[in-house]
């Protein structure tokens, strides 16, 4: 994220592990024929024990040896058959630029709706388009014949054959013989929140490396923002770490309402720009118009593309290491302008003055931190990383940051085994660096 005149943190979603179901064990048969022998020497009522051999004997068998579904499981698992088909239909037609395909699985109430997808993503220049179902449906109380699926949708943009980001979605169902579709409800993922070509029109922009996509009220801005990107996508991809750059850098500028919807809302009001991992290696970008109106969109977007570059998929440690992320985001949107023409000089002046405790680790502003807190906070990590790459170069700055955020190592760990420092010395080298600095 970035603040509105300062710089950005990065929001990430935590995977979540599923547990494996544990499957029912059955008592072995000679088991079963003992529990009948001791039942009939003790005198247990015949009916009784039929009672208790039924439930021993658990569920129906079907002839794979399997527990057979019961009729409204049966029904179920058929209406999910006949759904897929369905969407297996719109998904080719989306692909396939068929509008009137694409809307023929639905009632007309969900036509609008989907229309307004329609035309999002196939400006989106959509490539991969996949919907699985989640689960089997519930009936919606209330509404005979009405039906709830998941249903999880993966997507690419641009590129052919990319890896796919996913986004799991409620959608409700007429049951027919060919099942009519009544509603896709937006998404609401912890991880992500609501995608833009979910909830608003979108006009688009696409370049070499960058596709970016705004608000039919903001198109105007489109050409200044693609080339800009184009830009601060040559300098992002200077900052890979795994070796796999972006296929495509996404980036969305928001307008105040959009900024409030889109992947969920609620950022810190200091916030002019986040990136957000949408899954499939990708991380989307977003900016805030409203917070950007004086200028500085350069800055950001290198900034903020170089966290998708730089990113794991995953997300970062935590809190510990936001000041060697957002450190390093900082020092490729200074794109190599001298340090005295770094413009947070005076906030880091002012939190070295007090509010700190000199430990980096300890640097990650609150949502409700004033700006200047905020600009101290990123000014004092950009000059961190200024300090080691400075010393070490960007090559081992990078393998550094590979250390500990992509594989996670202990920061001590990483200094050792990439610059054959403790981390002790160097953590108080940086900080004396920065006091130098400002004086």
């Amino acid at each position: 994220m970035v603040p509105a005149a300062v710089p950005a943190a990065v929001a990430v979603g935590a995977p979540v592990a599923v547990p494996r179901r544990r499957s029912r064990r059955f008592w072995p048969l000679w088991s079963a024929l003992a529990a009948v022998v001791v039942l009939l020497t003790c005198g247990l009522p015949g009916a009784l024990l039929v009672g208790v051999m039924r439930d021993r004997a658990g569920p129906a068998l079907d002839r794979f040896g399997a527990p057979a579904d019961d009729p409204a499981t049966t029904a179920a698992r058929q209406l999910t058959e006949r759904i897929t088909a369905q969407l297996d239909r719109q998904s080719a037609a989306l692909l396939g630029g068929d509008q009137a395909g694409f809307l023929a699985v639905a009632e007309p109430v969900a036509h609008r709706d989907l229309r307004r997808r329609y035309a999002a993503l196939r400006a989106l220049r959509v490539t991969g388009w996949q919907a699985s179902v989640n689960g089997l449906p519930t009936p919606v109380e209330g509404r005979p014949g009405e039906w709830r699926l998941l249903v999880e949708f993966r997507y690419c943009f641009v590129v052919p054959d990319c890896r796919t980001s996913p986004v799991l979605t409620g959608t409700r169902w007429r049951d027919a013989p060919q099942p009519r579709l009544l509603a896709v409800e937006q998404s609401r993922s912890v991880e992500t929140g609501t995608r833009p070509w979910e909830v608003s029109e979108l006009a688009v922009a696409v370049g070499a490396r960058t596709v970016v996509a705004t608000t039919p009220a903001l198109r105007g801005k489109l050409p200044g923002l693609l080339a800009e990107a184009e830009e601060a996508a040559k300098v992002a991809d200077t900052y890979v770490v795994d070796g796999r750059p972006p296929d495509r850098y996404r980036i969305f500028y928001a307008g105040k309402t959009e900024w409030q919807r889109w992947y969920g809302g609620g950022r810190p009001k200091w916030t002019g720009g986040y990136a957000v991992t949408v899954g499939g290696g990708h991380h989307e970008v977003v900016l805030n118009a409203d917070g950007l109106a004086t200028g500085g969109v350069d800055d950001l977007l290198r900034h903020e593309l170089t966290h998708a570059a730089s990113l794991p998929e995953r997300g970062y440690p935590g809190k510990s290491t936001w000041w060697l992320v957002e450190g390093l985001a900082e020092y490729a949107g200074a794109d190599g302008r001298s340090v005295d023409r770094y413009e947070g000089l005076a906030e880091v002046r002012r939190l070295l003055g007090g509010g700190w405790d000199g430990r980096l680790d300890s640097l990650t502003p609150a949502d409700s931190a004033p700006a200047d807190r905020v600009g101290g906070s990123y000014g004092i990590s950009y000059l961190s990383i200024r300090h080691l790459v400075d010393r070490y170069g960007q090559e081992r700055l990078l393998a550094f940051f590979a250390a500990v955020v992509h594989e996670r190592r202990p920061v001590a760990e990483a200094a050792e085994r990439v610059f054959g420092e403790s981390w002790s010395a160097l953590h108080d080298e940086c900080v004396a660096y920065v006091r130098a600095v400002v004086g």
